[in-house]
């Protein structure tokens, strides 16, 4: 054991002042800005990680997408009638195994060039939530929704260059700094109830949970045969063998072992799960004795295979006078819903790893890292697949201890060399990934304490937004539906001063929240010279550098009736500032003064 250690730390001396060492900034690199504990093994083992609680995406990605039809052709009158005919059933079931290696070649090149590129341990795929809405709301179940799959692919590959040309402008990056830091702190708490319901569910986890007709969820757990055809269970709730399975070795057991610090624990878990799940005997195998399982083991059972992307690749349909309103509202849609929610993901992932810069509240190489999303979003349409994001699961690899592109490069290579040993990968188990996702959303939560709640006009947004991610099952509309909700209370409270010349005034308006308009850094280009040609034309004379500072929650505002000292300005920055810091158990609270 001493031996192993002795070797692993000679290979991260070696990486650490080696090339790679300084390119990606590890500790003892002698780079300027290196990053404190970072190991090259620890980045290996968190990317692996990270591929392994991302890998039920080659499957569920492809079932999703392949319910579309594709390019398969029907024959029957009534769309809905296409699965009884034989060449349409054999064409889709052919289909899905070309979407199972366009996601992996998609999740493995963006990934691998995120890292690359932005130094960041986070990694991109084929989003879940974007992908059904792709598939049951924009193309339909065999392409009965409103425009075709073609076209569908043609507004996707569209929508990543217009991001592109969002993030040249710096119009994402401003996005992120003007959103108020409650709110921010709240989506990544939100985000990390997402990734636990998605592991209580049946699709992505151990199935503890399902939906209902009288209620919005209900507790399940139940065994497949006592399903209703909405997934429902009908009795025998909490008696499911692999729920059990899935809690017992996959939670309690991996958590266990993170209690003792022991190191890929989560790892561990799921290759422990997914191995005592493979044999057909048990009453919890990933193969039983049905057609969809007997289909499931001669997949697995090829071992080595690469099946060709021929139904999927570059099948764009740039005639858009077919459905051009239909095409201009998929667009839209897929821009306003990615944008937020890539964008929120990013910034939670920027922050669970502690790179977010205090006095910004940006992240490094931004912009990069908003382009490539850009990018990859249209490399993805290309092969056929739904809008490309940064996956939440990344928070897997960063409690692993990853902070550095290494570990999303670790990742994508997972997921290249998975397109030639997809059967093994597609048959992990979601009970395996299950609570591996609900152990990373207990260490996103644990950000819920820096969230103003002093304040009723920073707490009820940020409690919205917290709720609305997982109810609503999106970041985007949790996001938004906190923007809202802030803007209403706070706008109120303002309007509310001005009319009463700060007579009626919050009780505990002193515990507020710091906010601005202008955040603590350059405002986009596009405003900055919008602001230059008023100046020229002579009407910038009295645009003075202060009134950039005005805002509903601007403390030196006199239409509040209440004007604050410098010295209390300060204060109220430094306040900013420190809850801007990550809080987490590998960096302690920022000091203010030291900030200052």
């Amino acid at each position: 054991m001493e031996a192993a250690r002795n070797v692993v730390d000679k290979v991260n001396d070696r990486m650490s002042g080696s090339v790679v060492g300084r390119i990606f900034r590890l500790e003892g690199s002698g780079h300027d800005k290196e990053i404190a504990n970072t190991k090259f093994t620890t980045e290996l083992r968190a990317g692996l990680t990270t591929f392994f609680t991302m890998a039920y995406i080659i499957a569920v990605n492809a079932t999703i997408l392949s319910d579309t039809g594709g390019n398969c052709v029907c024959d029957s009158v009534s769309k809905a009638r296409c699965e009884l005919t034989a060449d349409y059933a054999i064409c889709k079931q052919d289909l899905k195994r070309s979407f199972i290696t366009a996601t992996a070649a998609v999740a493995g090149f963006s990934s691998f060039l995120f890292g690359l590129l932005t130094n960041m341990p986070v990694c991109l795929a084929p989003g879940m939530g974007l992908n059904a809405y792709f598939a049951y709301q924009i193309v339909g179940s065999n392409g009965t929704g409103s425009i075709t799959y073609n076209l569908a692919l043609t507004a996707v590959f569209i929508e990543g260059f217009v991001f592109i040309a969002l993030s040249l402008i710096g119009m994402r990056q401003w996005l992120v700094k003007v959103i108020p830091v409650s709110l921010k702190l709240a989506s990544a708490c939100g985000i990390g109830l997402f990734l636990a319901e998605n592991g209580l569910s049946y699709s992505a986890g151990i199935g503890a949970i399902t939906g209902s007709k009288d209620t919005p969820l209900q507790i399940a757990g139940c065994p497949v045969q006592y399903q209703d055809e909405n997934g429902v269970c009908t009795s025998h709730k909490m008696t499911s063998p692999t729920m059990w399975i899935g809690i017992m070795c996959g939670g309690i057991f991996t958590a266990y072992l993170m209690a003792y610090k022991v190191k890929s624990a989560m790892i561990v878990g799921i290759a422990l799960v997914s191995i005592l799940s493979w044999p057909r005997s048990t009453s919890f195998t990933y193969f039983p004795n049905t057609s969809e399982g007997n289909d499931r083991f001669d997949y697995f059972r090829k071992v080595v295979t690469f099946h060709p992307i021929n139904h999927t690749l570059n099948t764009l349909d740039w005639n858009v006078s077919r459905a051009p309103s239909q095409f201009v509202l998929a667009l839209f849609t897929f821009l306003y819903v990615d944008i937020i929610d890539c964008t929120a993901t990013l910034y939670s992932m920027a922050r669970f790893s502690g790179v977010v810069d205090p006095d910004t509240g940006d992240f490094p190489r931004s912009t990069l890292a908003y382009c490539t999303d850009a990018l990859c979003i249209s490399i993805g349409a290309l092969l056929g697949c739904s809008p490309v994001t940064a996956f939440i699961e990344s928070g897997a690899g960063i409690a692993e201890g990853g902070k550095t592109g290494l570990t999303a490069m670790t990742a994508g290579t997972c997921f290249l060399i998975s397109m030639f040993f997809a059967p093994i990968f597609a048959s992990i188990p979601p009970w395996a990934t299950g609570c591996t996702l609900i152990l990373v959303g207990c260490l996103m939560m644990r950000q819920v304490f820096a969230i103003n709640w002093k304040y009723i006009g920073d707490a009820v947004p940020a409690f919205v937004t917290i709720m609305f991610i997982p109810f609503g099952y999106s970041a985007a509309y949790g996001l938004i539906a906190g923007l809202m909700t802030y803007t209403a209370l706070n706008g109120s409270i303002w309007v509310t001063k001005i009319v009463t010349r700060g007579y009626l005034v919050p009780d505990d308006e002193d515990n507020r929240e710091y906010w601005s308009i202008k955040p603590h850094a350059k405002l986009p280009w596009f405003i900055t010279a919008s602001h230059a040609l008023a100046a020229r034309l002579g009407h910038g004379a009295g645009n003075k550098e202060g009134e950039d500072e005005k805002s509903i929650r601007s403390d030196g505002d006199s239409r509040f009736g209440r004007v604050r000292s410098p010295e209390s300005r300060s204060q109220v920055s430094d306040h900013e500032l420190s809850e801007v810091v990550v809080h987490s158990h590998k960096f302690p609270r920022a000091d203010p003064e030291i900030l200052a």
